[in-house]
């Protein structure tokens, strides 16, 4: 499949969603206890960026997000079921051109290219071993009391951040470079409480002394549609991984993500790329080694 008709085609399927007024980054760990990450059972790594997106869509159709390639399959000692479909997803690599005959200049250009590759769930192979299928005990995150590990993860962070006992949440740029919180208890939830901090830290990442995050030359006049964006995909991702529900941040602007992906196939790939950078720069203070895609 070429790299620009993928990018139609989740855009595509994207869309569909944002129309039904559903953001399918919110919906899957809701339906499914937290055993909602994608992973690759040889790495045992999450997968990320659009890919996590892309598998989520499958939540509900197996009993659990592990997936193979029909190669590791093999590998395992089993093999995907004949008749069984993959689902498609990519990885982006950096390469460097080799220098031209006679260049002076001896180091090549660098770019980047997309290997797409096809994964199955374990649920449709025979043969795996029990291991692939194994789940971690997953701790239910259901009472509305504040969670200690989460709050460690914030303050691990680095960020300016304080429950101001305001009525809004928002993260103010520049010379101030803060995040303000109502207090905790003025959520309807300790869930809707963390995903909407995880929201804002997206925006906190941004800053021109972190990810230096700048959208304009891209997307013009949609920039902050797209910035937005990014935020509410951080939050997706760090929920997912909290095990914790989500919650769409800012409804007001899914007609400008409809707009914005209307306009630009790659813009939900540059989003969550910028999503999954913001959601490790969050975890670097509190993890010795960044995580990494799985294979």
């Amino acid at each position: 499949m070429a790299t620009v008709n993928l990018h139609a085609e989740v855009t595509a399927r994207i869309l569909q969603s944002l129309e039904a007024g559903v953001a399918p980054w919110v919906k899957p760990w809701s339906a499914t206890a937290g055993r909602n990450v994608p992973l690759n059972v040889i790495s045992g790594k999450a997968y990320q960026g659009v890919n996590a997106v892309l598998l989520w869509g499958n939540v509900g159709r197996f009993k659990t997000p592990h997936y193979v390639t029909y190669k590791q399959a093999m590998d395992l000692g089993g093999h995907v079921r004949k008749g069984e479909h993959g689902f498609q997803i990519c990885k982006v690599l950096q390469l460097v051109s080799k220098p031209k005959e006679g260049a002076t200049d001896q180091e090549g250009r660098a770019f980047s290219t997309m290997k797409f590759f096809t994964v199955f769930n374990v649920d449709q192979c025979d043969g795996l071993p029990a291991s692939a299928f194994e789940t971690p005990e997953i701790k239910l995150n259901h009472t509305d009391d504040r969670d200690a590990t989460i709050d460690e993860f914030i303050a691990a962070t680095g960020a300016n951040y304080s429950e101001t006992g305001g009525d809004r949440a928002f993260y103010r740029g520049g010379f101030d470079d803060f995040v303000a919180m109502p207090e905790f208890a003025s959520f309807k939830s300790a869930a809707l409480y963390y995903s909407t901090a995880f929201h804002e830290l997206g925006h906190w990442t941004g800053h021109g002394t972190r990810l230096d995050r700048q959208f304009g030359k891209r997307f013009g006049d949609r920039a902050y549609a797209a910035e937005e964006l990014v935020a509410e995909l951080t939050s997706a991702f760090l929920c997912a991984e909290f095990n914790i529900d989500g919650a769409l941040q800012h409804a007001e602007y899914v007609g400008n993500w409809i707009a914005l992906l209307k306009d630009d196939a790659k813009a939900f790939f540059t989003a969550a790329s910028a999503a999954q950078k913001a959601a490790d720069f969050l975890r670097s203070a509190v993890l010795a080694e960044p995580i990494r895609e799985a294979a």
